[in-house]
């Protein structure tokens, strides 16, 4: 079963992508904030990391770095209401983002990005 980590501050979005990716077959652990999340992502694998950018105690960019630093293979993609150009995306790409979700999201079209996401080697 593949492991994925979501990272939001906001307990209902958290809780719904939680039972939405289940849902698919996915295992979620979630955490509320960098700390949590740090913690966890030491302790265990997963397959995704999906991070909200604004968080209470470091933001979804810092946490990113710390990862990919530490960790360049894993895949993490963002999810958050925060917009960014085209131009920004493509930066977060190249940084090694496999994805940039913008918040209110389609169901649809967020199972089918993290199913991709997720089947890339």
């Amino acid at each position: 079963m593949k492991k994925i980590l979501y990272v939001e501050d906001d307990e209902d979005t958290l809780n719904a992508v939680k039972v939405l990716l289940k849902t698919q077959g996915y295992k979620v652990d979630g955490a509320a904030n960098g700390k949590e999340a740090l913690k966890l992502i030491s302790k265990e694998k997963h397959d995704l990391i999906l991070l909200d950018i604004m968080l209470p105690d470091m933001s979804g960019w810092d946490i990113f770095q710390k990862i990919h630093k530490e960790q360049p293979k894993q895949k993490i993609a963002f999810l958050s209401v925060m917009p960014v150009s085209e131009e920004r995306k493509k930066v977060l790409i190249k940084a090694g983002a496999m994805d940039y979700i913008m918040k209110p999201f389609d169901k649809d079209d967020l199972i089918r990005r993290v199913n991709n996401i997720i089947a890339k080697a």
